[in-house]
């Protein structure tokens, strides 16, 4: 049985994709472990069919945590055993990859998002150089790579020459569904789920509610504005309206996500990243048969050219999110009609086929 080590730098508990990933892979009949971090935070790790491990780590943040946490993970990796480690994004693939090459292991990349095209990063130039120097320095070595869009394929494969598979970020498929109504005699939830990170349009939506009475803000999740927007909220007098639901683990955000009305997925053009993104929050609206606002950027628009499962948003203003939301609250028919396409577009966009191109990708490998 073929060892595969992966690693990311998050807690464990709560990233359903390498939960995803993990799973299908050990289910394929690989030894699996999973490495994160571990913070101060970091509640006990939940039971999982594969092995995790976390690495605790003297920095929580900033250039100083990236740094320890590769010194860390290079000499964890130096002394494990394994047939081949992937690294999840560029924040790891330092270690990984130097850790295979002394090894003489195989290293594999997933490349969940365009790191060096993030916010946190595209503002900082300095910044921006030490993590292009790492992608230079090890993506176009790499043969084994994999990414969740076209776009980001075919962007990788002409800045680095190496060729990389697409294996969307799907949810598995959810067998019961309560498809729900609108009601005029009850508020409409919103919901937004993941990280609460700059250029999400979060603070706009916040400002928004103080003028949307027919509605509740839920958001799911925590991150670096985490204080700034529970700040906000109260700020402008609207903490009625808006609900932090704060880290939840996967099983409970999906009965939260099914209470809500309207998926929220919106996303300033701050850096490439956020413009060639496919969240995996977009089909887990589809999964459970939520209507969404997206932004007009490629991946949401060409999936909207065959399922017409939200409304495209060309900005961030607030005026645009107003309108949005009036546009489907006040109109029931229009909501019905946007989740009927969500139900089409639930049987595509599913784990269960993805998990098979995940495996195929894997068989190739020569370990």
């Amino acid at each position: 049985m073929k060892k595969i080590i992966l690693t990311v730098t998050n807690d464990l508990n709560y990233d359903q994709r390498m939960i995803r990933i993990a799973t299908s892979l050990s289910k394929a009949n690989y030894e699996v472990l999973l490495v994160g971090r571990r913070r101060k935070s970091s509640q006990p790790l939940i039971e999982q069919p594969f092995e995790q491990r976390r690495i605790p780590c003297w920095f929580d943040g900033g250039k100083l945590f990236y740094l320890e946490y590769n010194i860390r993970l290079f000499f964890f990796l130096l002394f494990s055993s394994f047939d081949g480690v992937c690294s999840i994004d560029l924040d790891t693939l330092l270690a990984g990859y130097y850790t295979s090459k002394l090894r003489r292991k195989i290293c594999i990349y997933d490349a969940h998002e365009y790191f060096t095209e993030v916010p946190e990063v595209v503002e900082r130039p300095k910044v921006k150089a030490v993590w292009e120097w790492v992608a230079t320095q090890t993506i176009p070595n790499l043969t084994y790579c994999y990414t969740v869009c076209e776009s980001l394929q075919k962007v990788f494969k002409q800045k680095y020459g190496t060729s990389f598979e697409v294996i969307r970020n799907v949810p598995f498929q959810q067998k019961e569904v309560d498809f729900l109504r609108l009601d005029s005699n009850e508020k409409v939830i919103l919901h937004y789920q993941g990280a609460l990170n700059d250029g999400r349009g979060l603070e706009e939506m916040i400002h928004a509610m103080v003028e949307i009475n027919k509605a509740i803000f839920w958001i799911a999740g925590e991150g670096d504005l985490s204080n700034e927007l529970r700040t906000l909220a109260k700020d402008l007098g609207v903490t009625d309206k808006v609900k932090f639901w704060g880290y939840l683990p996967p099983h409970e955000l999906k009965e939260v996500t099914q209470k809500a009305h309207i998926g929220i997925n919106l996303l300033q053009n701050k850096g490439l990243n956020y413009y060639y993104s496919l969240a995996n929050k977009f089909f887990d609206y589809i999964q459970v048969g939520k209507p969404s606002l997206n932004m007009n950027f490629p991946e949401y628009a060409t999936i909207m050219e065959e399922y017409k499962v939200g409304l495209l948003l060309e900005d961030l203003a607030i005026p645009t999110f107003i309108h949005a939301i009036k546009a489907l609250v006040e109109n029931p028919n229009r909501y019905y009609t946007l989740q009927e396409e969500c139900k089409k577009a639930a049987v595509d966009f599913v784990w269960e086929k993805e998990e098979k191109k995940l495996i195929a990708f894997y068989e190739k490998i020569p370990f």
